[in-house]
């Protein structure tokens, strides 16, 4: 890395991701450039680690707009400590917590029971007779509910 910095395509070929992503990322809050004397965009590696972190937390299935409000708090033009990345996986965890158990639900009862209660007409009548799930909302109630 240069001394003083990356230049925005040096990071978007780093991260694997295309310029365009980067500046939407920096609109977002996850990077923070320092213009250098030309007025041209500089990252540092503390932008190479929350792009990283921000591109995991996407694939988890994380919005864009939670991952910057949990970076909001990390410091701008410094690497974030380990006590930083740990306030941030502590208060990301009941999330994804929550995420296990619904993906580990859907899991078991993807086979037979999902929507109103279950996958067939013919056997609604059983499982959820004169639709009495419908009290519980609109959706998959079996799947989401309790």
């Amino acid at each position: 890395m240069a001394k003083d910095g990356l230049t925005i395509g040096d990071l978007a070929e780093r991260k694997g991701l295309s310029v365009a992503a980067i500046r939407f990322c920096e609109t977002h809050g996850i990077v923070h450039p320092v213009r250098n004397a030309g007025g041209h965009r500089r990252y540092g590696r503390q932008d190479l680690r929350r792009l990283s972190f921000a591109m995991i937390a996407q694939r988890l299935g994380f919005a864009l707009s939670d991952i910057a409000a949990q970076m909001a708090h990390l410091p701008a033009h410094k690497p974030p400590t380990k006590a930083d990345w740990t306030r941030i996986s502590t208060a990301m965890r009941g999330d994804i917590e929550t995420r296990i158990r619904d993906l580990e639900r859907l899991r078991d009862r993807l086979d037979g029971c999902i929507g109103c209660g279950c996958l067939s007409l013919e056997t609604c009548a059983l499982y959820n007779p004169d639709d009495r799930l419908a009290a519980r909302g609109p959706g998959p109630a079996k799947l989401t509910g309790d």
